[in-house]
C-alpha cells in the first residue's frame, strides 16, 4: 500500500472542492445573476492552496499542460457562449459563468506552479 503525504490528501480536496463549487456556484450566478465575491475569495484561496502545496515536482509538467490547456479554453469558452439560448433558457450565460469561475480556481494555481518550475530550473 503506497504511503501518501497529508499535502497531496489536502490539495486533491483543495481540487474537488474547488471544481464543484466553480460548477455549482457558476450555474446558479448564471441564474441570479453574477458571481458572488465570497465563492470568488473562496475559489482564489483555493488556487492558492492547489498551488503552493498540491503539485509534486515529478507532475509539474502534467499540471502545467492540463491547466493551460483548460484556461485557454475556459476563456475562449467562457467570451465565445454568451448569447447561446435553448428552450428559453440561456444556455450561453450558464456556461460562461461556470467556466469564469473555473477560471479563478485555475489561474491562480497555475501561476504559482509556474514560478514555482522556474525557480526550480534557476537552481539547477
Amino acid at each position: 500500500m503506497a504511503i501518501r503525504s497529508r499535502e497531496n490528501r489536502v490539495s486533491a480536496w483543495a481540487f474537488l472542492i474547488g471544481v464543484v463549487l466553480a460548477l455549482v456556484g457558476g450555474m446558479l450566478s448564471a441564474l441570479f445573476g453574477e458571481l458572488n465575491p465570497f465563492l470568488l475569495g473562496l475559489l482564489l484561496v483555493l488556487g492558492l492552496v492547489i498551488g503552493f502545496i498540491g503539485v509534486s515536482p515529478n507532475d509539474i509538467n502534467k499540471f502545467m499542460t492540463s491547466s493551460v490547456s483548460l484556461v485557454i479554453v475556459s476563456f475562449a469558452g467562457s467570451a465565445g457562449v454568451r448569447n447561446i439560448e435553448f428552450l428559453n433558457w440561456e444556455i450561453g450565460n450558464i456556461v460562461s459563468s461556470t467556466l469564469g469561475a473555473l477560471l479563478v480556481l485555475l489561474v491562480p494555481a497555475t501561476i504559482v506552479v509556474a514560478i514555482r518550475s522556474l525557480f526550480s530550473i534557476s537552481q539547477g
